[in-house]
């Protein structure tokens, strides 16, 4: 057993390396990666920050506010769109000889999920880091070392719960166009009603049924708790359900990959 676990380490690294090797080669989706979020934090975070202010006192500007949500955008659209790769990887033979070789496909699963969960995490630093200049500022009660490890534990349970999501749907479809098309009608959604842009308070019922099963929402809320002590659920319900939506995600991800043909 102990043998048997040394080796699925050893697959699951050897895939993390082969998606960060890609990464790293591909010094353009680096730069866009990280500009496409700064443009949305400069346009909305400074547009409307004089306009808006958050928290009990009215003291936490609309820029900090969204910082927490430009993250979560950062992971949600890394991750769900990296996932495309596997249909990339069926249509050019490369999958096919990674499935035969004596790796199980959970390994895979996982090894892929935590490629593309280290390179959102990545780009979420670098775009914090950036953001400083932009007057966002950590000013939660946590400190700024446990803030930055719950931002990081955070984007982790998300990301590796969305490109297993992601993966789940590309073993269904054949087409790189069909994975996009599905992709975008579910990724904005998602975006949209996980608070990144607006509180989740007082929006009418049938949302709010949406809002409760949407993983990002937790997400986001745990980040923002991280960085301005806001938060609309506790702690303890952002990361149960995360981590929860990680584990389910892992499970059928693993399961339908192994079907695939």
């Amino acid at each position: 057993m102990p043998g048997r676990g040394m080796k699925m380490l050893t697959d699951i690294y050897s895939i993390w390396f082969l998606e960060m090797t890609r990464y790293v080669r591909s010094r353009s989706r680096v730069v866009i990666s990280i500009i496409s979020p700064m443009l949305y934090l400069i346009i909305f975070g400074v547009g409307f920050g004089s306009l808006l202010r958050f928290g009990p006192t009215g003291t936490t500007n609309y820029i900090n506010f969204l910082a927490p949500g430009i993250l979560g955008m950062t992971v949600i659209f890394t991750s769900m769109y990296s996932a495309v790769s596997i249909i990339f990887d069926k249509q050019f033979g490369f999958l096919k000889e990674i499935l035969v070789a004596p790796v199980s496909r959970t390994s895979i699963v996982l090894g892929k999920a935590l490629g593309v969960t280290t390179q959102a995490a990545v780009q979420g630093f670098i775009i914090l880091g950036l953001s400083y200049f932009l007057g966002v500022t950590i000013s939660g009660t946590l400190g700024l070392a446990a803030a930055l490890a719950l931002i990081l534990v955070t984007m982790f349970f998300v990301g590796m719960g969305f490109v297993e999501f992601g993966i789940s749907i590309a073993t269904r479809l054949e087409t790189i166009e069909g994975y996009q098309a599905v992709a975008n009608l579910l990724v904005l959604p998602i975006f949209f009603l996980s608070g990144a842009f607006f509180p989740l308070t007082g929006l009418p019922d049938w949302m709010q049924a949406i809002i409760t099963i949407n993983p990002l929402a937790y997400g986001v809320d745990a980040m923002r708790y991280a960085m301005t002590g806001l938060h609309l659920y506790s702690l303890t319900l952002d990361l149960g359900a995360v981590i929860g939506f990680f584990v389910l995600m892992t499970v059928i991800s693993s399961i339908l990959f192994r079907k695939m043909r």
